[in-house]
């Protein structure tokens, strides 16, 4: 397969996958604001999710963080709509598109139709007002076309490079999202931790419901829900679909189907993050530091992707 071809297929998938990470937290984050709390620790919490995506300085850029009262709505419109902030849900769906868009003949005729039946939808719900007068139902269209996109490729896609291609973006987006809402969602409760309160329950059980795993922490552990178990869940769980782990095993095994001449090192660095996470302990990651830990995988998702790009992708700009 063309470098080129392969480079769309993999960032078609990544800013599909962001789009819907992006939906989630801001839906999450709509509900817990709705809790009883001061308009300083509402502030905190969008400032929290501003913090994920890497965006607080952007947006401080933007609307002042001294200029006024803090308002959800301008975070809202920067997170969905801003067209200058590319990680924004239609910058990363119009993306998506575009890359879909470049490698056409690649894909099948439903696969495409979804990409553009998707940002087609996206401009008159936008325009309809909807983020402004039901938030909620819009980030459960985007969760939906984002799962009816994955459903289609997998159902109508032959398993040749081109899915292997996907499946990769998808999961490293995937692990690299799950990885900064737990650093940042763990951080912003860490002076609470000590003494869990009904709030706090309220606080993990969000964070675990924007990786849709509420019901899973339920099955799994039948008890209160603790910090340690919530970050033991989205890392070492294999059995969890959104973990560090259920992603990196995604990971090599796609880099295996794909692996090339000059793929084996890169194999090398994937088979051993992810052994790091086959084969850790929950306690031995909380008496390192589970920032320090989160931190050292997001730096490796970096570099991988990086590897990939030179193995694979369109070389990376000097």
């Amino acid at each position: 397969m063309l470098s080129r071809t392969a480079d769309h297929l993999f960032w078609m998938a990544r800013y599909t996958e962001r789009a819907e990470n992006t939906a989630r937290m801001l839906d999450v984050n709509m509900q817990t604001a709705m809790l009883p709390q001061s308009e300083a620790d509402a502030e905190q919490g969008w400032r929290a999710t501003l913090g994920i995506s890497e965006l607080q300085s952007a947006y401080d850029e933007k609307y002042g963080r001294s200029g006024g009262k803090f308002q959800t709505q301008d975070v809202l419109d920067f997170m969905v709509r801003d067209p200058n902030n590319p990680s924004s849900i239609m910058a990363c769906l119009t993306a998506a598109r575009e890359n879909a868009r470049a490698v056409r003949g690649t894909l099948t005729t439903e696969v495409w139709e979804i990409q553009n039946a998707t940002w087609l939808d996206m401009q008159k719900r936008l325009n309809s007002k909807l983020l402004e007068t039901d938030p909620s139902q819009f980030f459960e269209w985007v969760k939906y076309r984002s799962h009816l996109s994955r459903g289609v490729t997998l159902g109508t896609m032959l398993k040749d490079e081109a899915i292997h291609f996907i499946r990769l973006g998808t999961f490293l987006e995937r692990a690299d999202n799950t990885a900064r809402i737990l650093d940042v969602k763990f951080h912003g409760a860490k002076d609470a931790a000590k003494d869990v309160t009904q709030r706090d329950f309220y606080y993990w059980a969000a964070l675990l419901r924007s990786v849709s795993g509420f019901e899973i922490y339920r099955k799994v552990y039948r008890d209160v829900i603790t910090p340690e178990r919530v970050a033991e869940l989205l890392m070492l769980r294999g059995d969890m679909p959104r973990s560090l782990l259920a992603c990196m095993e995604d990971v090599v095994d796609n880099l295996r189907q794909l692996r090339n001449d000059v793929s084996a090192d890169t194999e090398r660095f994937a088979g051993k993050l992810h052994a790091q996470l086959k084969f850790g302990h929950i306690d031995d990651i909380m008496k390192a530091g589970l920032h320090q830990t989160l931190t050292e995988f997001l730096e490796s998702i970096y570099e991988l992707g990086n590897r990939v790009s030179r193995n694979f992708l369109v070389p990376l700009a000097a």
